[in-house]
C-alpha cells in the first residue's frame, strides 16, 4: 500500500514558519486518553487550519474500534469514523508554527502509517518530532505529575537534559515513529507524564495540563495550559473526596506524598530558558543541513 493512497493532502493557505511536528495517539500508552485530550484542548485554543487526513479503513479493526452513528444538526444521520486528521497550529508571535496529530493508534498496517507521518513532516518542512504519551505512575492526585523525556540524540539530549531511551517491551505507533525517525537521523523526542495508577481510566486534567506546560517550555508556544484550572479542580476535588471517604486510601496517598516528595521533581527542566536551547539546536543542525 502506497501512501498517497491513504493520505489526503488539502493544501496550506500560506507556508508554515519552522514548524514542528507533535503526535499523540490514543491507545495503550496513553492512559485515560491524557496526551490526546492535550492537544485536542491545544487545538481548539489555537488558530488553526486542516492540513492532511489519514483515511482510516485501511489501518482499523471496526469490529474493535466500532464508529459510530450520530444525527447532524439538521437531524440528518452519518457515520463518525475514528479520525486521524493532521492541522497546523499558527502562533504569530512565537518563532515557530506546530503540526499536530492527536489521533487514535491503528490495529494494523502500522509501518504504512509511519510513512504517512514521516510524509507530513518531510512535506511540510518540519524541523523535528514530538511524540507525547501518558503511563500510570505511583505518584498521589495531590502533586503536579512528573514529565519525563527522552531521545535517542546525543546533542539535543544534552541540550534539553534529555535522557537516552532504556524501555525494553510491547511497544506502540509511538515508539514505532521514533525509531524510524532515528533511522532517517531526523531530531525526535519522546515526552510522557505520568497519571496516578489509582485512578483507573478516569481523566486527570492535571497531568494534561503537565504536559501542555512542558511542550510550551520546550517549543515556545503559548498551550494555554492555564486554561484547564477549573476541570484539575474540578477532578482535585472528586478524587479528594473518594480518598477521604476510605482510610486505607488516605493512608495509601500519604505515603505516596511522602515517596513523591523525596524524589526530584522531573527528568526534563522546566527553565523558561529551554525552548532557546531547543531552537540554537535547530538552528545549528540547519545551519549544517540546509534545506534543498
Amino acid at each position: 500500500m502506497e501512501v498517497a493512497d491513504v493520505l489526503t493532502w488539502y493544501g496550506l493557505s500560506e507556508p508554515l514558519r519552522r514548524p514542528v511536528l507533535v503526535v499523540a495517539l490514543s491507545g495503550y500508552f496513553d492512559v485515560a486518553q491524557t496526551a490526546t485530550n492535550a492537544l485536542e484542548y491545544l487545538i481548539t485554543q489555537t488558530e488553526y487550519e486542516d492540513v492532511a487526513l489519514i483515511d482510516s479503513d485501511p489501518f482499523f479493526d471496526f469490529t474493535r474500534l466500532r464508529p459510530e452513528a450520530r444525527l447532524d444538526e439538521d437531524g440528518d444521520r452519518f457515520i463518525d469514523w475514528p479520525d486521524n486528521s493532521i492541522v497546523a497550529l499558527r502562533f504569530p508571535d512565537a518563532a515557530r508554527d506546530v503540526v499536530v496529530m492527536s489521533g487514535v493508534e491503528p490495529h494494523v498496517r502500522w509501518r504504512t502509517f509511519v510513512r504517512c507521518l514521516l510524509a507530513t513532516y518531510t512535506r511540510l518542512g518540519c524541523e523535528a518530532i514530538v511524540t507525547v504519551g501518558a503511563a500510570v505512575d505511583n505518584i498521589p492526585h495531590t502533586r503536579v505529575p512528573p514529565v519525563v523525556g527522552s531521545t535517542v540524540d546525543p546533542r539535543l539530549a544534552r541540550t534539553l537534559g534529555l535522557a537516552r531511551p532504556s524501555y525494553q517491551g510491547i511497544t506502540g505507533v509511538a515508539g514505532v515513529l521514533q525509531e524510524q525517525f532515528e533511522r532517517e537521523e531526523l531530531p525526535a523526542i519522546s515526552l510522557r507524564v505520568g497519571v496516578p495508577y489509582y485512578l483507573g481510566n478516569t481523566e486527570h486534567p492535571q497531568s494534561s495540563a503537565a504536559l501542555l506546560r512542558h511542550l510550551e517550555h520546550v517549543l515556545g508556544v503559548p498551550t494555554q495550559h492555564a486554561g484547564l484550572r477549573e476541570e484539575i479542580d474540578r477532578a482535585r476535588a472528586l478524587h479528594d473526596h473518594l480518598v477521604e471517604a476510605d482510610q486505607k486510601a488516605r493512608a495509601h496517598v500519604r505515603m505516596l506524598e511522602v515517596d513523591f516528595d523525596r524524589r526530584a521533581e522531573a527528568a526534563l527542566p522546566s527553565g523558561d530558558d529551554l525552548a532557546a536551547e531547543f531552537q540554537r539546536f535547530l538552528d545549528e543542525r540547519r545551519d549544517e543541513n540546509p534545506p534543498s
